[in-house]
């Protein structure tokens, strides 16, 4: 979706024009910032506008009864939705699972990691799953035993056993764990709120982005005095 927003052959070749006349002589490096900075400003507000334009997907509400976090769309990392059942509270984060290839092609999000973290009160540590989560299949990928998290966080401590390959388990423990995420309505369910979540996301990023970059752009005298 983004990819051919942003990737506009025409602008590159402006660019490579302007860059090669900068061999003329030293004399000319200024009057050649400023025209690249100038030519940088004009596509990042055409980006800009013509992201803002583009029609957000129609709105999906979570399986109930997940609740939406609030401020989720503004942070980097966070928990996404919340739900408790009994004594257990049970947070859910979610990203990309792959750039590139088909998925950017069709324009749309095919395929999610999820990352479920069971907590109880009065426990340092939760049980957390690492999900693929697809429009019509949820996989386990780990299941392990983790400090409470705030916030979304890869990195392992390598001095830490954080428990077996899933694969390793025998496939009866493995239908258990399916089944103990199924109980607390974590499947494929969720697939069309996230999907539709991470689109308004990935949006608002990258108005934020154009934003940003013309922002620290335009304080540039070079690109002021020709603009």
């Amino acid at each position: 979706m983004w990819r051919r927003v942003i990737g506009n052959v025409a602008v590159r070749h402006q660019l490579q024009r302007a860059l090669s006349s900068k061999a003329g002589g030293s004399g000319k490096s200024a009057n050649v910032s400023a025209a690249v900075d100038s030519m940088l400003l004009r596509s990042l507000k055409e980006h800009y506008l013509e992201v803002s334009k583009m029609t957000p997907p129609p709105k999906v509400s979570p399986p109930s009864p997940f609740e939406i976090l609030k401020g989720s769309l503004e942070g980097s990392t966070g928990a996404v939705l919340k739900k408790s059942v009994g004594n257990e509270e049970i947070n859910l984060f979610v990203m990309r699972l792959a750039h590139g290839g088909d998925e950017e092609d069709d324009g749309g999000i095919n395929q999610l990691f999820l990352h479920v973290a069971v907590s109880k009160p009065n426990q340092p540590d939760s049980l957390h799953f690492l999900c693929g989560l697809y429009p019509d299949a949820l996989g386990i990928h780990s299941v392990s035993m983790r400090p409470k998290l705030e916030a979304l966080e890869m990195s392992d401590d390598p001095t830490q056993y954080t428990g077996p390959s899933f694969e390793e388990l025998d496939e009866k423990m493995r239908d258990v764990f399916h089944g103990f995420l199924e109980e607390r309505g974590v499947n494929e369910s969720l697939f069309p709120f996230l999907q539709a979540w991470l689109y308004v996301k990935d949006h608002r990023n990258l108005l934020r982005w154009f934003k940003s970059v013309g922002t620290f752009v335009h304080e540039n005298p070079s690109a002021e005095n020709t603009a």
